[in-house]
């Protein structure tokens, strides 16, 4: 970087609604399914046409509510409907598994909700069978999507920061107790780690790659989920991420990148459409850009369906963006976390 005002480049897939349109089906009609169907309506050309539940009252319902042609009373039913072209997989973590699979034994290709699965182990599973059956597989991590995170490549990509040495970001909510509810029950593969520390850790991933060392510190609920976790990876050059996930406090949402020519630091949430800002390596501030496109917090959920739906058009079968082979990875980066931790849960 120089000393004059750094000229960043731009995002270079800034409107979602230049993707080829696609047919959808929602596979578990919940809170995270409706913000993702607001988003593509309202953001794409994609169109939810068909959602399933167990329910077929909450799938009428769901339909009814986000104007879906088809509501399917059994899971089954909807990775079978021939007028979908690609299965969106809202379930609980706990789920993703036994449901992917399904819609993968379709031949559906599948969007799999963060994180993919409960395992490292049981990803692998979900990639074997898609490559298998050569369906387009995606882990829903919709921050590579977004416009800012496509900038930071970019400066990764061109060398702009120099070596990166460390890496931060937090993700904490404050979170009402309840042994029963998802977050909290190990049944249901509940915790702070695989609900929003799956954000910090693809962060660091997205910046360093795969960690060579993992340490872990933290806290468990009375259900023995984590409920809080502090994190040091490090790779084999020395550099290191600095992470931190808790279900019992908010915490600003923050990320930084930071190398021997700058620093990237995000504005908050780094996990959802904003801003970011570059800083030379004396500290002061090169540039600064905001998100001007409309798409606040989970409508930031378009720019993923619009990038799985160039890439199916493309022919391809997972994303040249976050690879299969990096989902697992990060799931395993959080099972050595867990097990570090004696936290309880699935597998």
């Amino acid at each position: 970087m120089t000393d004059e005002l750094f000229a960043l480049p731009g995002p270079r897939h800034p409107d979602p609604a230049d993707a080829p349109a696609l047919r959808w089906g929602v596979l578990g009609p919940g809170v995270i399914a409706a913000d993702f169907t607001k988003a593509l309506h309202a953001h794409t050309t994609q169109r939810v046409v068909a959602c399933g539940s167990r329910s077929a009252e909450r799938a009428a319902a769901f339909a009814a509510e986000h104007g879906v042609e088809r509501a399917h009373g059994s899971y089954e039913a909807l990775v079978g409907d021939p007028g979908v072209d690609v299965v969106y997989v809202a379930t609980p973590h706990s789920e993703h598994l036994e449901h992917a699979l399904l819609a993968i034994a379709a031949g559906k290709h599948v969007l799999i909700e963060k994180p993919m699965a409960a395992t490292a182990d049981q990803a692998r599973r979900i990639v074997v069978a898609a490559r298998e059956a050569g369906v387009f597989a995606m882990e829903a991590m919709w921050t590579r999507y977004l416009p800012q995170t496509d900038i930071a490549r970019q400066l990764l990509e061109d060398g702009a920061l120099g070596e990166v040495r460390v890496v931060t970001a937090d993700f904490g909510g404050n979170a009402t107790y309840d042994p029963a509810g998802r977050l909290w029950n190990p049944a249901l593969a509940g915790g702070a780690l695989l609900d929003l520390g799956v954000y910090v850790v693809s962060w660091a991933s997205f910046a360093l790659g795969a960690p060579a060392g993992i340490i872990a510190s933290g806290s468990l609920a009375p259900t023995g989920v984590d409920e809080q976790a502090a994190l040091v990876l490090s790779t084999v050059s020395g550099a290191q991420a600095l992470l931190s996930t808790t279900l019992r406090a908010g915490t600003p949402s923050l990320a930084t990148i930071s190398g021997s020519a700058g620093r990237i630091e995000t504005d908050a949430p780094f996990w959802g459409p904003s801003g970011l800002r570059v800083h030379r390596a004396d500290g002061s501030l090169a540039a600064h850009w905001r998100d001007a496109y409309g798409r606040p917090h989970r409508q930031g959920m378009s720019y993923e369906g619009a990038a799985l739906a160039r890439y199916v058009a493309e022919g391809r079968t997972e994303s040249p963006l976050h690879s299969l082979d990096e989902a697992v990875s990060t799931l395993a980066t959080i099972d050595e976390a867990r097990r570090q931790l004696g936290a309880a849960g699935v597998g």
